[in-house]
């Protein structure tokens, strides 16, 4: 069947082997208006409508009208998907009966297949994201699809160790899949949150029900489509949007044996607090951050400002790891801060469609309100507002001015909460020592970076920062090969690399009496 599955997949998608460019000169063209396929619930690998007949609205962010009603499950439609789930998962089934390197051909088929579609789905994200349809063709998607074949490839090498065991025994262990999981993801990177999921608990054997975030649920819904193109048995992946009780139900239910979740810290504490009540299910976590960004003076300063820039204002600022404590040495603080004004002063925002636009909408009305009233909030406590601060008023959607504070102080809120938005905050620092402990003086510990060009200050500033990830100059480099996670409330558990394989696996410990040689 396998064989037969792999011929169709690649002779339909005459996939290109290698190296590939993503370039901006080889963008599709988008299309401004994708026709919506799928709105409804996947389970099984069939579309249902919710049992309760309810539906939810998902909202253009550039326009702020609505593109269409989606199914929203509900108690009775998560009961049905995790027993698709746990029939998939039970001994004899397809998927447990498969050869690993069989699920890792349905991953490689799943990528080729979002890769046929690559336009389309990039189009569709923008579409109901609001991200540019530029980083959308040419960031999300070739992420995503390098991500999923990443793990394709670690299918078939999952394997265990033998041990040598005091005594006349053989042992060794397993690694077997967790089970059925729940996986929800947010909304800032649709596409690639679910691929950064479906990844590593797909190719370690587990089962599905992911439930993408109301505000941006059709592309989750069409790849779900993709999956049952692929090839994938039934009960495998299962989608059902919904709101934030649809979460909840997930992460309280008896019979799911892990929830990953990536999302704010107040619902990951939730989410933490449902599994010790319910069955103690393993969690992992990738939550807020509010990440420290370091400039010594020695930066080349054109390449600190502008990849500062980008590490701030990187999907409308709406990035967990973004560098939202932007601390600048003394000797160069003022000439940062006239030089990043200027920057996010020419900051291109608009049509997310249009391929010269870099910042689009805003996610949703309730985000970009926080944001203003935390801009409002900066000013009122004395921090200088040196570019932007306003909504756009000359045109529809959650539109939001690049903004930039200076004079920022460390107790200010604005350098407390995560804002999850476009406001750069500018804090000027003396030495190492003091900017390592004011760096770390956060109840976060997500990312954090360090701009110079001397090696050993750079070694003496990572070896200080509490942070699951650091950057040396340069901002927002990830790969599907490079764990992703966080120290403190930023979560526990990392995504992507080797490491991601142990959130979805249990360790087996086999051992064996090996019987003395009979006389």
């Amino acid at each position: 069947m396998l064989r037969l599955l792999k011929t169709a997949c690649v002779g339909k998608l005459s996939r290109k082997i290698g190296a590939q460019s993503f370039s901006a000169a080889a963008l599709a063209k988008p299309n401004q208006n994708p026709e919506v396929l799928y709105t409804g619930i996947f389970i099984n690998n069939e579309w249902h409508k919710s049992k309760s007949g309810k539906t939810f609205p998902t909202i253009n962010p550039a326009t702020e009208k609505t593109i269409a009603e989606i199914q929203e499950g509900g108690k009775e439609d998560i009961e049905i998907a995790i027993k698709a789930a746990r029939n998939a998962f039970e001994m004899g089934s397809p998927w447990r009966r498969m050869d690993a390197s069989e699920r890792g051909e349905l991953l490689y088929c799943l990528a080729s297949l979002m890769e046929r579609d690559q336009a389309y789905l990039a189009s569709l994200e923008t579409l109901d994201n609001g991200k540019p349809y530029t980083m959308s063709y040419n960031v999300d998607l070739p992420m995503s699809i390098k991500n999923l074949r990443y793990f394709a490839g670690w299918a078939d090498k999952n394997h265990g160790k033998t041990i040598p065991m005091d005594g006349p025994y053989f042992n060794y262990t397993r690694h077997e899949p967790v089970g059925v999981c729940a996986q929800i993801i947010p909304w800032n990177f649709p596409i690639l949150m679910m691929a950064w999921k479906l990844g590593p608990a797909l190719a370690t054997g587990n089962t599905i029900i992911l439930k993408p975030a109301e505000q941006t649920s059709l592309t989750a819904l069409y790849i779900a489509q993709l999956v049952k193109e692929a090839g994938f048995p039934e009960g495998v992946v299962n989608v059902v949007p919904g709101k934030g009780p649809t979460g909840a139900i997930l992460s309280n239910h008896l019979d799911v044996d892990k929830v990953a979740f990536t999302g704010s810290t107040e619902v990951g504490k939730l989410i933490q607090q449902a599994s010790a009540q319910s069955n103690l299910k393993r969690v992992t976590l990738e939550l807020g951050g509010k990440s420290p960004n370091i400039i010594l003076a020695d930066s080349d300063m054109d390449y600190a400002v502008e990849t500062s820039h980008f590490g701030l204002f990187f999907n409308m600022g709406q990035c967990c790891c973004a560098g939202s404590r932007t601390f600048v040495e003394d000797k160069i603080y003022d000439e940062f801060v006239e030089r990043s004004a200027e920057r996010a002063k020419k900051r291109t925002v608009g049509n997310p469609f249009d391929s010269n636009i870099e910042q689009g909408p805003q996610i949703d009305n309730e985000q970009m309100t926080k944001i203003l009233g935390l801009i409002d909030t900066g000013k009122k406590q004395g921090a200088k507002l040196v570019a932007g601060g306003n909504r756009y008023k000359d045109m529809p959607g959650y539109f939001v001015e690049p903004t930039v504070f200076a004079d920022v102080k460390d107790d200010m809120t604005i350098a407390r909460e995560e804002i999850f938005g476009p406001v750069q905050q500018l804090i000027r620092f003396k030495n190492l020592d003091e900017v390592i402990k004011r760096a770390n003086a956060s109840e976060y510990g997500l990312a954090a970076a360090v701009f110079t060009k001397n090696i050993d200050k750079a070694n003496y500033l990572i070896q200080g920062l509490r942070a699951g990830t650091v950057w040396v100059n340069t901002y927002n480099a990830l790969a599907a090969q490079s764990p992703f996670g966080g120290y403190k409330m930023s979560g526990h558990g990392r995504e992507n690399g080797e490491y991601a394989l142990q959130n979805y696996t249990e360790v087996k410990s086999v051992i064996v009496k090996v019987n003395e040689k009979s006389s």
